[in-house]
Formats: structure tokens, C-alpha cells, sequence
């Protein structure tokens, strides 16, 4: 039985929402960015109540076409702000959204539960380390430091299972892993430094992940984080991620529909209704 902290995700349960708290003014969405204690307590307090299983607190933006790097002590000084202030309004399980070591570790002495890594653990070696001492529960994405060619599907399971081994060897129980394919992330070239190098067509890949997620899955729940990103805007010729809402929703469905088990998203009460359909009219007898 797969948990993220105590939620039970994946085999027979119910869809989880994981809602997004960024707390990086480098976001690509600046909607989503929350700097001020009464705005991210506001903020968790509504995600609770439209509807999450989670809250993802990130300080530092990963967006692949973008210069986003900060220190670590800006980093740090962000997602401490975030957390207490989430702890003190909100019963949620949290979420570092992280490739640092030391923040994580940070985040998990102020009672993170949850580590997030778009690096699936490689970019910061030092982070199986704070694994081994924390064991908390972990999602890994496909990552790679090296040129990705071939069929990108069975690549990003690849790459997600030589996280998954990782994160096992540092003593993280199976039943605490999630999978994440890392849409968005692979890219011919980009500015940021999290991100994986393709020789095929991001956008293909990216839908040909999303169509596929029950073969990517394996034997660990998926996460699957689309919100108001690129790969929307470029479906839509929007380059706004404000005007992306409903193709963010439309994605979301299809991924409700196709095997993601966690959607991480900006927009907790929409998506929470679209699940609800979804899973009514999965488990909708036949024959009536």
C-alpha cells in the first residue's frame, strides 16, 4: 500500500490533489507566486478546503527556458517563511519541492513530510543523505544529466526507475515512492539547469508521456503536474499561463483518465471537480 505521508495514493484510491504554493518570484506563473505570510495562509486554508490532499511548497523556480537559480540561502529563507506559516493554518501534509539537500533537510525539521525532486535525486548528491536520516516519503522525476535519444516513453521510465532504485538504497521504503515523468522538463535546449536533453520534439514527447502514464507507472503511483504549463500554451498558441485554465483542466482529465494518481496543480478547486466526474464515471456499473 503506497502512501505520500499518510495519504493512501494509487491501486484503488481515490485521485489526490497536491496543490502549489510557490513561493519564487521567477515563477513562470506569476498568479501562483505567494511571498507574504497572510496571502500563503489565506492561500492553504482555501486548498484544504477546495479540496487537496497535499501542499507543495517550493522556493525556487524550475522552469527549463528560464534563469532561475538562486542561493540556497534565498531558497531556504523562502520555504521557511511558507512552511510555518502552512503548519499553523493547515492540517495538509507538505511538500518540499526541492533538488537541494540542505533545504530539504530544512524543510523536514520544520515538518515537511514529503520531498519532491525534479532531479529524481541526482542533481545534489548530498540528498540521499538527508533520505537515510529523514526517511520521508519521496517523488522522483525522470531526470537525466546526458543527451536522451530513442523511444521517449520507455525513457522516462527508465530514468524514473534509476531514481527509484536510489531511493531505495538510501532505505526510503517502496510503499513512500511516487513517480513523477517530468512533463515540460525535456527539452532540445533551455536556460535553466533542470532539465533533460532530447533530440526529439518536446511537445510530442510530452503528449506521447501523458498518453502512456500506465506504462511509465510501473508498480508506483504517478504524479502528474501540467498546470498552466508550456506544454498547454504551446498546444493553444496562448503564451500566457493566466489564459491556460481550461486546457490545463482538459489535460488533467486525460491524465485522470489514463493513470495519473496525484495531480499537482495552481488550480485545486477546479481540478478537484473534474476528478470527481472522472471518478464517478469510472465507477459507474455497467449495464444499468
Amino acid at each position: 500500500m503506497h502512501k505520500l505521508a499518510e495519504v493512501r495514493v494509487g491501486d484503488s484510491n481515490p485521485i489526490r490533489i497536491m496543490g502549489i504554493i510557490n513561493t519564487s518570484p521567477e515563477s513562470f506563473y506569476n498568479k501562483s507566486v505567494f511571498t507574504d505570510k497572510q496571502t500563503i495562509a489565506k492561500t492553504a486554508k482555501l486548498m484544504e478546503e477546495d479540496g487537496a490532499d497535499f501542499i507543495d511548497v517550493g522556493g525556487m523556480s524550475t522552469a527549463p527556458y528560464n534563469k532561475t537559480l538562486v542561493s540556497e540561502d534565498k531558497e531556504i529563507n523562502r520555504i521557511t517563511n511558507a512552511i510555518e506559516t502552512v503548519r499553523k493554518v493547515s492540517k495538509l501534509p507538505v511538500s518540499i519541492d526541492t533538488c537541494r539537500a540542505k533545504v530539504a533537510k530544512v524543510a523536514l525539521q520544520l515538518g515537511a513530510e514529503i520531498v519532491n525532486d525534479v532531479s529524481g535525486l541526482k542533481y545534489d548528491k548530498k540528498m540521499i543523505d538527508i533520505l537515510e536520516e529523514y526517511s520521508p516519503s519521496v517523488i522522483v522525476c525522470a531526470f537525466s544529466n546526458e543527451l536522451i535519444r530513442g523511444n521517449q516513453v520507455m525513457q522516462a521510465k527508465k530514468l524514473i526507475l534509476q531514481s527509484v532504485s536510489m531511493a531505495l538504497k538510501s532505505g526510503i521504503s517502496k510503499n513512500k515512492i511516487v513517480v513523477d515523468p517530468a512533463l515540460g522538463f525535456f527539452r532540445k535546449k533551455a536556460q535553466g539547469i533542470l532539465f533533460t536533453k532530447i533530440n526529439s520534439d518536446w511537445l510530442k514527447r510530452d503528449m506521447l508521456v501523458l498518453k502512456n502514464l500506465n506504462k511509465i507507472k510501473d508498480q508506483y503511483p504517478i504524479l502528474v503536474s501540467i498546470s498552466r504549463k508550456s506544454f498547454i500554451g504551446e498546444m493553444l498558441g496562448e503564451k500566457d499561463p493566466e489564459k491556460r485554465l481550461y486546457g490545463s483542466l482538459a489535460a488533467e482529465t486525460f491524465a485522470a483518465l489514463y493513470g495519473a494518481d496525484v495531480i499537482r496543480t495552481h488550480n485545486v478547486k477546479a481540478t478537484n471537480d473534474i476528478i470527481k466526474i472522472v471518478e464517478n464515471l469510472k465507477n459507474l456499473k455497467k449495464g444499468l
